[in-house]
C-alpha cells in the first residue's frame, strides 16, 4: 500500500514524469481500494466522476501488484489511448520491466489465407474495392502484426475487410495452410506471454463464453481483471452467453463455397446451384421484414404463415447445401470447413425454431441487407458471479456512470456480483462551469410539431454559442427531421450521423469553428471533444428504451413474475445511466465550460425526475432560455479576449 501511496505523492513518480502533477486526492483514495481488492481477491465497484483521473488509479496498484493483468475496455479507442499512451507513461514511471500487449478481435487482423482465397477466386468488386484491394496487398507485404487499424487511407467501413478477415465461421484455425504465419495466432501468443493484456468487453465475453462451451481459451487465466466502461457490461455479457443466427452467416457460407465451386471443384455442379439457391432464399426472408432497419419478437413473427413458410424454406435449402457439401469432404480444406460450418447453422436453424425455452428471449434485428435473430439469456448474473467466485482474481469495476441515485444495487444485480462500492465525485466546479437548461412549452414527444419546436430551440441556442454544439436524439426519425429543418435555417456546418463514419465526423466537427452535430445513441459515449470546442450539449429527451424492444419486454415480464416493477428496477436504471453518458460529454477538462439542454419536462414534473436530477453533476439549473443564451454569451466572449 505504501509504493501506491508514494506513487501518487508530490515527489512520486508520476510527479517525475508529468510536469506539473498535483496530487488528487479521489485518486488516491481509488488507487488504494484498488490495490486492496487486488491484495484481497475480492471486487470493487467504482464510479469515478470524469477528471478524477481513474486510469492511472488502477493501473498503477494493477502494476505494482506484479500479477498477471488484463484490463478490458467498452471502446476501440480507450484500448487503443491506454495501450499506446497511458502504459507507457506509467511503465515509464515506474520502472516497470514487464511484458504489455494489445490484443483486439479477430475482425482486426488481416487473414492471409482469406486474402490468398479472394484472389484466387477473382471476385467481384466496384471501382473504390479495387482501389482498397490494392492497398491492403501493398500494405500486406510489410506490415509486422496484421493490424488492419494501421491502414489508415482505408475507411474503415471498406468492402474489402470482411473479404480479407475472419470470423469464428470461417476461420480453418489449426487446418489453415497459413497457420504459422496467422497474425491473431501471433497476437494471442503475446498476449498469453504477457504480464498486462489489454482488451475489449467483446473479446472477454466472447473469451468466457467459449471457455463456458469447452472450445478454447482466448485470454489466460488473470489474477488481476480491471472493466474501465464497465456499465457496458451487462448487455456485452448476455449478447455472448446466448446465440444468434444470421443471414449474414449464410451469406459468408455460400460466398465462401462458390470460390470453392469457381477454382478446385468446377466439376461439382450441384455445389454452385445450392449455393446459389440457399443465399437467393435467405435474402428473400429479409424482404419480408420492414425496409428500415428494425428490432421486434421472433416468437411473435414465426407464428406467422409467411415467416414460418420462409424460414422453413431456408432449412430445407440449407440441408440440400449440406447434403452436396457432404459428398465434398475431403476435397480441400477450405470444404471441409464448409461442411462443418453448414452443420452448426443447421443446429442454430433448429434452435431458433423452437421458442418455447423459459427464461430466454427471443428477438430479432435487421439491417439493410440482414437478419439477426437472437436467443438471449434474461439474467447472466448466476452464471457470471460463479466465473467471478471461482477465478480467485481481484476484479475492479469502474466507470464515470454506474451508481443510479447515489446505490450500485442495479448493477451488482445484473451481474450477480458482491462487491465493495466506491463513489468519487468529479473534481469539476460544475456550479461555475456550467448550466442545465430544461426549457419550458415544449410539445410532447409525440406531437405533431415536435420536431419545429426543437429546431426552433436549437437556432436560438446555436446562434449564441456560435456552433459548438451536439444535438444528441433517442431516434433516427427526430434527428432527421431536425435536420432538415436546421438545414433551411442556419449557415453552420451540420455533421450528421451516418452520413459518413463516427471517426471522419468527429474529426471534421473538432477542425470546424462552427459545426453542428446531430446524432444518436453511438454518440451518447465514448466521445471526448474538450475546450471551447464544444460548448453547448442538447438532448431531445430522456433516453428510455423503446417500449417495443423485444429483450426489454422480457426482462420486462420476467420482473412481474417475480412480483417486481420493471419500471424501476429497468427502464429507469437504464436511462438515468445513458442519460448520465449524454451528460459527461459536455465537461470534459476543468477549464470547459458550457450548457446543457434537456428537453424533456419529465425531469421536472414527474415524481422519478428526482431519480434523474439527484444523479447528474450539481449544475447550476435554469428553466430560461434566455439566462442560457446569456451564460453561452459569456463564454463566447471569454474565449475571444
Amino acid at each position: 500500500m505504501a509504493k501506491v501511496e508514494h506513487a501518487f505523492s508530490a515527489s512520486g513518480a508520476l510527479a517525475q514524469v508529468i510536469q506539473g502533477y498535483h496530487p488528487r486526492q479521489a485518486q488516491i483514495d481509488m488507487a488504494l481500494e484498488v490495490a486492496l481488492a487486488i491484495e484481497n481477491q475480492s471486487s470493487l465497484v467504482v464510479e469515478a466522476g470524469t477528471g478524477t483521473g481513474k486510469t492511472f488509479a488502477y493501473l498503477i496498484p494493477a502494476l505494482l501488484s506484479d500479477k498477471k493483468v488484463i484490463v478490458s475496455t467498452g471502446t476501440k479507442n480507450l484500448q487503443e489511448q491506454l495501450f499506446h499512451k497511458d502504459l507507457p507513461l506509467i511503465k515509464k514511471s515506474l520502472k516497470y520491466g514487464g511484458q504489455v500487449a494489445l490484443l483486439k478481435g479477430r475482425a482486426n487482423y488481416l487473414c492471409l489465407q482469406r486474402l490468398d482465397q479472394f484472389s484466387q477466386s477473382r471476385g467481384q468488386l466496384d471501382a473504390q474495392g479495387l482501389q482498397d484491394l490494392v492497398k491492403v496487398k501493398t500494405w500486406s507485404s510489410a506490415t509486422s502484426s496484421g493490424d488492419i487499424g494501421e491502414l489508415v487511407d482505408v475507411a474503415e467501413d471498406s468492402a474489402i475487410f470482411p473479404l480479407v478477415t475472419s470470423t469464428v465461421d470461417n476461420c480453418l484455425a489449426k487446418d489453415c495452410p497459413f497457420i504459422k504465419e496467422c497474425y491473431l495466432v501471433k497476437a494471442r501468443q503475446q498476449a498469453i506471454d504477457a504480464d498486462v493484456v489489454v482488451v475489449n468487453h467483446h473479446l472477454f465475453f466472447a473469451d468466457m463464453a467459449l471457455k463456458d462451451t469447452g472450445f478454447g481459451e482466448l485470454i489466460p487465466k488473470a489474477e488481476v481483471v480491471i472493466f474501465d466502461e464497465a456499465h457496458q457490461i451487462p448487455d456485452i455479457a448476455s449478447e455472448y452467453f446466448g446465440d444468434a443466427f444470421s443471414t449474414r452467416q449464410i451469406h459468408e457460407l455460400t460466398s465462401d463455397v462458390m470460390a470453392q465451386y469457381k477454382t478446385a471443384l468446377t466439376d461439382v455442379k450441384q455445389l454452385g446451384k445450392a449455393a446459389e439457391k440457399l443465399d437467393k432464399t435467405a435474402q428473400e426472408f429479409r424482404l419480408l421484414f420492414a425496409y428500415d432497419p428494425e428490432r421486434g419478437n421472433w416468437r411473435e413473427k414465426i407464428n406467422k404463415s409467411q415467416f414460418k413458410a420462409q424460414y422453413q424454406a431456408i432449412k430445407d435449402d440449407l440441408d440440400f447445401l449440406y447434403q452436396v457439401l457432404k459428398l465434398c469432404v475431403g476435397r480441400t480444406e477450405e470444404i471441409d470447413h464448409c461442411f462443418e460450418r453448414a452443420v452448426s447453422l443447421l443446429q442454430k436453424h433448429e434452435m431458433m425454431a423452437n421458442t418455447d425455452s423459459f427464461g430466454i428471449s427471443f428477438w430479432y434485428e435487421t439491417t439493410r441487407r440482414h437478419v439477426v435473430l437472437h436467443q438471449t439469456p434474461l439474467s447472466v448474473a448466476d452464471k457470471f458471479n460463479d466465473y467471478v467466485e471461482s477465478s480467485h482474481a481481484g476484479w475492479i469495476f469502474t466507470s464515470a456512470t454506474l451508481a443510479v441515485d447515489g446505490h450500485f444495487d442495479h448493477f451488482n444485480d445484473q451481474l450477480g456480483i458482491k462487491a465493495k462500492a466506491l463513489f468519487l465525485d468529479s473534481p469539476f466546479n460544475y456550479l461555475e462551469q456550467s448550466q442545465l437548461l430544461v426549457p419550458r412549452y415544449l410539445p410532447s414527444a409525440n406531437h405533431p410539431s415536435r420536431a419545429q419546436k426543437l429546431a426552433a430551440l436549437a437556432v436560438e441556442l446555436i446562434a449564441a454559442s456560435g456552433g459548438a454544439c451536439f444535438m444528441l436524439f433517442t431516434s433516427y426519425r427526430m434527428m432527421n427531421m431536425v435536420a432538415d429543418l436546421l438545414a433551411e435555417q442556419i449557415d453552420n456546418p451540420l455533421l450528421i450521423q451516418g452520413q459518413m463514419s463516427k471517426r471522419k465526423i468527429l474529426a471534421q466537427f473538432i477542425e470546424s469553428e462552427d459545426a453542428v452535430l446531430l446524432a444518436t445513441a453511438s454518440f451518447w459515449e465514448g466521445v471526448d471533444v474538450r475546450g471551447d470546442k464544444l460548448t453547448c450539449v442538447i438532448i431531445d429527451k430522456l433516453p428510455f428504451a423503446s417500449p417495443d424492444d423485444p429483450l426489454l419486454q422480457a426482462r420486462s415480464e420476467d420482473v412481474k413474475r417475480q412480483n417486481g416493477d420493471p419500471f424501476a428496477q429497468i427502464q429507469m436504471p437504464q436511462a438515468v445511466i445513458a442519460l448520465k453518458q449524454g451528460v459527461g460529454r459536455l465537461i470534459r477538462d476543468i477549464n470547459d465550460k458550457g450548457v446543457l439542454v434537456i428537453c424533456d419536462d419529465r425531469i421536472v414534473n414527474r415524481p422519478y425526475g428526482e431519480v434523474f436530477v439527484k444523479s447528474l453533476p450539481n449544475m447550476r439549473r435554469t428553466r430560461n432560455l434566455q439566462r442560457a443564451i446569456a451564460f453561452l454569451n459569456t463564454i463566447k466572449k471569454d474565449e475571444s479576449e
